[in-house]
Parts: C-alpha cells; sequence; structure tokens
C-alpha cells in the first residue's frame, strides 16, 4: 500500500528533545512535515521548534498545546513519545518513582492528548502512542514502567472507541533501545543487559514515521521481526513467556547479577545461592 507523504504533515511530538523524538522530529523535517515538539529541557538545537513543557503540570500543557497548534496552524498528528523509566519492583511499596513514572508515562499522555483532541478531529487526524513491549510482556524489577505503558496502551483502546470514526489511534511498541532512560535503573544495580535485548533506534523511528504515514491507522505496530513474535506469544501464550522470564530472571540473579542491588534483595533472597558458580 502507498505511503501517505510527509510534506506539510502538521506533527507534535513529544519528549521531542530525548533519544527516540529528536531523532523522529529530525527524520519528518527532512521528508518536509512541520514539527513541532514538546519537552522538559528543550536542547536548543533540534533543528525544529521546541516547546519547553512540564507533561505532569495542567497549565503548563494547555498553554505548550496551544502554542504548538498555533505555530502549525492546526494538527494532523500527535506522537505521545515522552516517557520515563526506572527502577520500581512489584514486591516494594509504591513511592516517589512508581508515582514519576505513572504521572508521565500514563497521564502526561493523556492531558497532552485531551488538549489535541480538537485539533485532531477537525483534520480527521492520528494518534500514536509510543508504548513498549513492557505493556504486554512484563519485565522483573520495573512494575511502574510496565504498568505504565499496559495503561497507556487502555488508554489507547478507550481513545479509539471515542475518537475512532474521526481518529485513527495507534500503539508502536519497541523492546529497549540504548538511551539515558535506562540510567537510573542500570544506576540501582537492575541494568536490563541480560533480560532485554536492545534494538536499532532507525527501526523505532521508522516504525513510528510508518504509523504516521500509512493509508490507514494501524491498532497496533511492533518494532523488529523479534518484537512481534514476542508480542504474539505474550499475547496468546502468555503462561510460556511467564517461564521465560522467570527462569532468565533466576539464573541471573544465581550468577551474582543482582548481589550489590538493594532493591533486588528480596529476589537474590529467594532465589539464594542454589545454582551459583
Amino acid at each position: 500500500m502507498r505511503r501517505r507523504s510527509a510534506t506539510g504533515m502538521r506533527v507534535l511530538v513529544t519528549g521531542a528533545s530525548g533519544t527516540i523524538g529528536l531523532a523522529l522530529g529530525r527524520r519528518l523535517t527532512a521528508q518536509g512535515a512541520q514539527v513541532v515538539g514538546l519537552d522538559v529541557a528543550p536542547r536548543g538545537d533540534e533543528g525544529f521548534e521546541v516547546i519547553g513543557c512540564d507533561l505532569t503540570d495542567d497549565d503548563s500543557v494547555t498553554a505548550g498545546v496551544a502554542r504548538a497548534v498555533d505555530l502549525l496552524g492546526g494538527l494532523d498528528a500527535l506522537v505521545n513519545n515522552a516517557g520515563i523509566g526506572g527502577p520500581a519492583p512489584a514486591e516494594l511499596a509504591p513511592g516517589i518513582e512508581v508515582r514519576r513514572q505513572l504521572e508521565i508515562n500514563l497521564l502526561g499522555s493523556w492531558r497532552v492528548t485531551s488538549a489535541c483532541v480538537e485539533a485532531l478531529v477537525a483534520s480527521r487526524g492520528r494518534v500514536v502512542m509510543v508504548s513498549s513491549r513492557m505493556a504486554v510482556m512484563q519485565l522483573p524489577l520495573a512494575a511502574a514502567y510496565g504498568a505504565s505503558k499496559r495503561a497507556l496502551v487502555a488508554y489507547a483502546d478507550a481513545l479509539r472507541l471515542e475518537l475512532g470514526t474521526h481518529v485513527g489511534v495507534t500503539c508502536v511498541y519497541p523492546s529497549a533501545v540504548r538511551s539515558p532512560i535506562h540510567d537510573s535503573t542500570a544506576a540501582a544495580g537492575l541494568s536490563l543487559e541480560g533480560m532485554s535485548t536492545y534494538e536499532p533506534l532507525e527501526g523505532v523511528v521508522a516504525t513510528i514515521e510508518s504509523a504516521l504515514l500509512a493509508p490507514r491507522a494501524r491498532r497496533d505496530l511492533t518494532t523488529t521481526r523479534r518484537g512481534a513474535l514476542e508480542f504474539f506469544l505474550a499475547r496468546h501464550l502468555p503462561a510460556l513467556t511467564d517461564r521465560i522470564v522467570l527462569r532468565t530472571l533466576a539464573a541471573r540473579a544465581r550468577s551474582g547479577a543482582f548481589d550489590d542491588a538493594e532493591l533486588a534483595a528480596g529476589v537474590v533472597r529467594r532465589h539464594g545461592d542454589k545454582g551459583r558458580r
């Protein structure tokens, strides 16, 4: 199927100064799209307009979106890309870190989308939610991130049911891309290394672009062949994927990978020294 042209498309990208948002904004701009970004800390060298905006603040979002729509002269597409990660074991009570991830990853996208609805309906536009493979296949020790991304998909589903006659809604499911989003997890001794496979940034950006330019909005898009397989297994054979993740976690715990991670003390204690070499 022939893709739509990006030329003249009016696009708003959140998290526009981060790894994925920056690459996407520059790619779309190079193809002739009009791109405006929102970011809590604009770099200033993005190559397209980026408005300072705190997605946790209602007034900041309202003002930021209004400014973006005014600059663009309307809105054809919104990419909810902004997100943060961090260590958050499910066995521990939710604290600041958990609330921060839910506030930005879920409620931030909700705020921005709500502020964009009128303009998107008017243009028969599209919304792309940058979710995560963890929305369907949770990894241990990062419960807040997975919960926020699964909730983001639920929000997208509700939005599709309400606006689907006028606005296309697509969820994109990357695995892991090397970026600063993983720094706090690594600093806590809970690195994704060994639990997840990193994928090229270019593939993620290309998939988001495809979601924007496809003749018809796709409901769900994975970013790699491996991701498509994991998505299928997680949806249709969840018990199998649980066993695979549990086995991988046990092997990492017994190898000593989490010995210096205070947040993983419960996991280490339960697996003990059995099988350690």
